[in-house]
């Protein structure tokens, strides 16, 4: 089952930019990493979102990641209350929300199944024409 892992940051005055850049270059080889999104949350506070295959592959990447963090340390503050400089928190996705389909795209299937329609009888039409002309051209002989 799809598991994610989110870490909360709270980089120092003035390494924002860099924060962000580190992350960019980052090029992650962790078995079971399917992709993550860097989220800033607000002036100096970022979230970083992983999505994996299953939770093993989490438990399986720990000391990897730890290293990665090791390259964005220095630019971190303490979040308090004994936590660090990271607040990490992992587990398995129980539920997908999926968007609400477009308004436009049901109307354009809509749209489309008329048009098809349409095309339908136009056909039958054309059909029946050809289908008189033949039996009046025989009836002419």
């Amino acid at each position: 089952m799809t598991a994610f892992n989110v870490v909360r940051f709270r980089v120092k005055p003035g390494s924002e930019q860099d924060f962000v850049e580190a992350h960019r270059r980052m090029r992650p080889e962790l078995r079971g990493f399917m992709g993550g999104s860097l989220v800033r949350t607000g002036d100096r506070t970022f979230c970083f979102v992983g999505e994996w295959r299953n939770f093993q592959s989490i438990v399986n990447a720990r000391s990897q990641m730890t290293s990665m963090l090791d390259q964005v340390r220095g630019m971190l503050e303490d979040l308090g209350n004994e936590l660090g400089v990271t607040d990490p928190i992992s587990g398995e996705s129980v539920l997908r929300v999926g968007a609400p389909q477009k308004k436009a795209k049901k109307r354009a299937a809509k749209r489309s199944t008329k048009r098809a329609a349409g095309k339908k009888a136009a056909a039958k039409r054309k059909g029946a024409k050809r289908a008189a002309k033949k039996s009046t051209r025989k009836r002419s002989r």
